[in-house]
């Protein structure tokens, strides 16, 4: 495939770029991709570093690859989900407008866009909000704010909390590479904050073991997602909160798969099954004949597109009324 885009990597809070190692290793040595891990500001041991700082990081790698001409596709994890939202405003391409097309075969473009977002347990960032608005404030039971320090603490044992499903030496070693976490990035910046998944395409990749963000919670927010006009691939892993650790085949070739969609591959009749990746990959959706899917799947998509139906008609609600 040719003019392939070159993948951002945004990792989640307390993590390096390097968790991601893994799986940039296979898809640069398969698919010949160029791939980009961002270390952010906010887990560098400094507890001044802020929400804009990240994006910030994240917006010059994108700038870097755009302002030569190639396309990028944007993945992130968990919090990294906020930050690589809001990197993708001004990056996408217009719409195209139903005007007469002229012929741009001789006129190679002179900057390339976002054309892609791989959500991986990970969430759909509101224009305005900072990434704890949504939980007023208050963290979960896994950690906890020491304002002390500047950072928030994990509570919860991090290997069971991040890695339970990587065998014990190896998810030792992952817990020795986790960061402070800055409180700043995760409680301001809300100003900065943007829903970059209405912009472009996007996948999500779920993890049904989750032990920090429950999947069902990962499920109605891909609902919600399509209720309000976006475009959701949706996947599942059987892994814990880090498959890129825990399963990096299954979870390159999804991001594989949504590259070739991503640049105009016309997608294949069961993919998944197509790399061997059939018992591994789910693609969530009820089905009338069979009743658990239903459970699964139909009422955390649906309580979601309720969700977001309701945000559409409380901004509709807000504007009519600020318009009089």
């Amino acid at each position: 495939m040719s003019n392939l885009p070159t993948l951002v990597f945004v990792p989640g809070s307390w993590h390096r770029a390097t968790c991601y190692s893994k799986i940039t290793k296979l898809l640069e040595e398969r698919h010949k991709l160029k791939c980009l891990s961002i270390t952010l500001p906010s887990t560098t041991g400094n507890p001044a570093a802020t929400f804009k700082d990240d994006l910030d990081a994240v917006r010059e790698a994108i700038s870097s690859e755009t302002g030569h001409g190639r396309d990028v596709v944007v993945i992130a994890h968990s919090y990294g989900g906020m930050v690589g939202n809001s990197a993708i405003k001004g990056f996408a391409q217009p719409p195209r407008r139903a005007a007469p097309q002229t012929d741009q075969s001789q006129t190679p473009p002179t900057a390339g866009h976002v054309i892609g977002l791989i959500l991986i347990a990970s969430g759909f960032t509101f224009s305005g909000l900072a990434f704890m608005d949504p939980f007023f404030g208050r963290p979960p039971p896994s950690w906890r704010v020491n304002k002390a320090t500047g950072y928030a603490e994990l509570v919860a044992p991090p290997r069971e909390f991040f890695y339970h499903d990587l065998p014990t030496d190896e998810a030792d070693y992952w817990v020795s590479q986790l960061m402070p976490q800055s409180l700043k990035a995760l409680f301001e910046g809300g100003e900065f904050s943007y829903s970059g998944w209405m912009d472009v395409p996007a996948w999500y990749i779920g993890t049904v073991e989750d032990r920090g963000l429950p999947v069902v919670a990962q499920r109605m927010n891909v609902g919600m997602a399509r209720a309000m006009g976006a475009t959701v691939e949706h996947r599942e892993l059987q892994t814990s909160h880090s498959p890129f650790l825990s399963q990096p085949e299954e979870t390159a070739g999804i991001i594989w798969e949504a590259v070739e969609r991503f640049t105009g591959k016309p997608p294949v009749e069961g993919a998944p099954a197509r790399r061997g990746q059939s018992n591994q990959v789910t693609v969530p959706a009820a089905r009338l004949w069979q009743p658990l899917t239903w459970y699964r799947f139909g009422l955390p998509l649906v309580f979601g597109h309720l969700v977001g139906r309701g945000v559409l008609i409380f901004g509709w609600c807000r504007r009519l009324w600020s318009s009089r």
